[in-house]
């Protein structure tokens, strides 16, 4: 089977093109990739064998443990001034606070996962609560997308706290049609650092793997901070940014109220 071929048949191809930028000399969002549970129930080397079939240079751009408004909404500025699409994973305690910036991040063109309600362990904890915790992270951010509590994600990508859950966990997902992201590269901005050393760590990591899907955390100040360096970096050295989006049927928009 040749590249593309394997390509399309591993994730498919939504879009060969995202929206056009209006700023000519933005970064923008080269493509749109749908992703299938079918024949890519998890992803992400540092956690599975493995990935999206990214092309060299380009990268997704993933957000955790969201939404944290002062810092996500910079996070959401950054993003938009170059015409950047990601997806942001979303703490389901964290969306029922702040139901208004979900929204936002859902209106301005952004996938919206789902990463438990109160990111526990969870391979440290049973089965039952393990799975109540999926639902009703799901549950918490589908009611402030869409006035809905309803287990069932709109938008079926989960990521797990910390990497780290169970077979049993993993199947009850794949049974589901959900995807499960880890992810190839991270910020590492879970720890003490300057925002000048994220930057140099992650861009750094991006040279040396040359393409994939990265982590980042929202919630964090530094790495708010970092974005527009980050995205220009992206930018002047060549890499595009690819938006995941759930095979099927698009994503219901965001209730604009």
């Amino acid at each position: 089977m040749s590249s593309g071929a394997a390509l399309a048949a591993l994730i498919g191809i939504a879009s060969t093109e995202a929206a056009e930028c209006p700023r000519k000399d933005a970064l923008g969002t080269s493509r749109v990739l749908s992703v299938d549970a079918r024949t890519t129930p998890r992803v992400g080397l540092k956690s599975f064998p493995q990935t999206l079939a990214l092309a060299d240079h380009e990268v997704v751009l993933t957000f955790d443990d969201g939404p944290n408004p002062p810092t996500t909404s910079k996070v959401l500025v950054a993003l938009a001034q170059e015409c950047v699409r990601a997806t942001f994973f979303l703490i389901g305690l964290h969306a029922s606070q702040h139901p208004d910036m979900v929204k936002r991040i859902a209106r301005e063109g952004h996938t919206v996962g789902h990463h438990t309600f109160s990111h526990p362990f969870m391979a440290r904890i049973p089965f039952d609560k393990a799975k109540g915790e999926i639902d009703r992270g799901v549950a918490a951010v589908e009611m402030a997308l869409h006035g809905s509590s309803t287990a069932t994600p709109s938008t079926p990508f989960f990521r797990f706290p910390y990497f780290q859950g169970t077979q049993a966990q993993l199947d009850l997902l794949q049974s589901r049609g959900v995807v499960v992201f880890g992810a190839d590269l991270w910020a590492s901005d879970w720890n003490e650092m300057t925002p000048e050393q994220e930057l140099k760590l992650v861009t750094e990591r991006l040279a040396a793997s040359g393409k994939g899907i990265v982590l980042f955390h929202d919630p964090k100040a530094r790495t708010a901070a970092i974005m527009p360096a980050f995205l220009r970096y992206l930018r002047e050295n060549g890499f595009r940014v690819v938006h995941i989006v759930p095979a099927g049927p698009p994503q219901k928009s965001a209730d604009a109220r």
